[in-house]
């Protein structure tokens, strides 16, 4: 019969290993990109046989998919605010280290269009990503909107729709130009809606 101790403790030592190799893969294809972190690198990396990496994931797509999650828990621990002003504060945050790891940003953008395979690996992930991030940005607009400090004309369930879709798309435009600022660009969507709507000349809105 097994022993449930050295079981528990095999597993644990499964986990933090695991951990271990996402951290460093993650490190990897943050320098290298996706096409430069082969199996191969990714392995000797964490040292590491190609097979022995794999035994902790399904395949090649499930480990570009964890690299992914381990990249989200770590923004959201050191980037992302959870307090009500800091939606706008967290994502500039994010975005700004985002241009410092451009192998990340292709990752990123080279999955989420795998993805739309509903066989993906990365499938559930993605829509699971999305709902989360449009959950707590609607919650914001939403916020703003009954302090006045924005415009109610639009449901912030759209607008959480349309501020993920101008995060995800400005970092097609920097992986094509990538003289422009994210943050800044991104920071300027926040400004323009965080203006009230202008009276009109009767003094009615």
């Amino acid at each position: 019969m097994p022993d449930p101790q050295r079981t528990r403790g095999s597993y644990a030592k499964g986990i933090a290993k695991r951990e271990e190799i996402l951290e460093r893969a993650l490190e990897v294809v943050a320098r290298e990109g996706m096409r430069g972190a082969s199996v191969r690198e990714l392995a000797d990396a964490v040292g590491l046989s190609q097979a022995g990496l794999l035994h902790y994931f399904d395949s090649k797509e499930d480990l570009f998919t964890e690299i992914l999650r381990k990249r989200d828990e770590i923004d959201a621990t050191e980037r992302l605010g959870e307090g009500e002003d800091d939606v706008r504060e967290g994502l500039r945050r994010v975005v700004r280290h985002n241009s410092e790891v451009p192998g990340v940003v292709a990752l990123f953008s080279r999955l989420s269009v795998d993805a739309a395979d509903p066989q993906h690996p990365a499938h559930a992930f993605f829509l699971e990503r999305g709902e989360r991030l449009r959950a707590s940005f609607a919650a914001s607009f939403r916020r703003g909107q009954e302090a006045g400090e924005l415009d109610d004309a639009v449901d912030p369930e759209i607008l959480a729709r349309l501020l993920q879709a101008a995060a995800d798309g400005l970092q097609l435009q920097w992986m094509l130009d990538p003289a422009f600022d994210m943050a800044d660009t991104l920071d300027a969507l926040f400004a323009a809606l965080a203006r009230p709507a202008r009276p009109t000349r009767g003094g009615h809105p």
